[in-house]
């Protein structure tokens, strides 16, 4: 990756159907316990959920998603190709999804994340996310504990 890359190269805007194979590419590089090309096809007709994607020369680098229930948000996945890390991608995925959960009158947001991933971590502490519990052995491909984290968009 050339210094000479820019986050004013990188388009953000909502998953179509067309994006499901560049986005089930990001997640088979990112995750070694992936979702299925299906369950992103799912995804996109799924009412509750919305899908953001980071586009950069008409290729998909990273993705976001969520669930809306009622007024709450669940983050189901946030993912940047490991080749265009770096490029603060996830902090623009993550800053417009808090938009659009604001937008639509989301008034907390909610997700998990390895207790191993500091990085993420900190994006999201950088956003409002606190810590709010642990899933003990979360994930199934090695049964690394997650840490609950919320953030309260509105008082309520």
């Amino acid at each position: 990756m050339e210094n000479t890359e820019k986050l004013s190269d990188v388009i953000v805007r909502e998953m179509t159907m067309d994006d499901v194979d560049g986005v089930f590419e990001v997640e088979k590089n990112c995750f070694e316990d992936f979702w299925s090309k299906q369950s992103f096809i799912d995804e996109v007709k799924n009412s509750n959920a919305r899908y953001l994607v980071a586009e950069k020369d008409s290729k998909i680098v990273g993705y976001i998603g969520i669930w809306l229930i009622i007024d709450e948000g669940h983050i189901t996945n946030v993912a940047v190709h490991s080749d265009y890390r770096g490029l603060k991608i996830g902090n623009e995925l993550l800053k417009e999804m808090v938009k659009l959960c604001k937008e639509n009158k989301i008034v907390a947001m909610t997700l998990e994340v390895r207790r191993s991933n500091l990085v993420a971590q900190n994006l999201y502490k950088k956003y409002g996310f606190k810590m709010a519990g642990v899933r003990k052995e979360y994930y199934s491909d090695n049964r690394e504990d997650a840490i609950i984290m919320w953030n309260q968009l509105s008082e309520v």
